[in-house]
């Protein structure tokens, strides 16, 4: 398909240089105000045939400008500051709460896999377990866990201590009685 292009250079002393570009389906102009619209019709090789000048000598004066947001007003930039904040804060601390269920779950698959393993074993993995549960009651407490999710965790924990503890046979669960 043969498009004719035409281009033109103007020079105003009051008005910046104008590119306009036209086609049969479609047209292309550059200007200080105007908006871009391109067609898949015009492509590099059309610029550079006949007598139209090619995009490497075009001189780039006029710029494209996006539209800037409007500017936000204080008290919402504020907000964002605030926002970014407790979002370091609640990361650091769910960082922490994952980092300390992770030592507890593998000290006590550790116990559980060692075979000649003593009931006092227990106490230190005890200790680590009462460190989790301060550091996910904390977050509980300032808001960065829901409290469902606290107790969730803190639950998680417990079961597999009793599992390795059963494990072991220093617990014996009491059957329920039936009613």
């Amino acid at each position: 398909m043969a498009a004719s292009v035409s281009c033109s250079w103007l020079t105003l002393p009051s008005q910046m240089r104008k590119l306009s570009l036209t086609s049969s389906s479609s047209s292309l102009s550059i200007s200080n105000s105007a908006s871009l619209s391109f067609s898949r019709n015009l492509s590099h090789p059309l610029f550079s045939q006949g007598n139209c000048l090619s995009l490497s000598t075009v001189q780039r004066r006029a710029s494209v400008v996006c539209e800037a947001a409007p500017k936000k007003v204080d008290s919402a930039v504020k907000r964002a500051r605030q926002a970014e904040k407790r979002r370091v804060y609640n990361k650091a601390r769910k960082s922490e709460i994952k980092t300390r269920t992770k030592k507890v779950l593998e000290a006590l698959e550790v116990l559980k896999k060692k075979q000649d393993a003593q009931a006092e074993e227990i106490l230190s993995i005890e200790k680590l377990i009462g460190e989790a549960y301060s550091i996910i009651d904390k977050a509980v407490r300032v808001g960065t866990l829901h409290r469902n999710t606290g107790a969730n965790r803190k639950s998680r924990l417990a079961r597999r201590k009793k599992a390795v503890e059963i494990h072991h046979g220093w617990y014996t669960p009491t059957p329920e009685a039936s009613v």
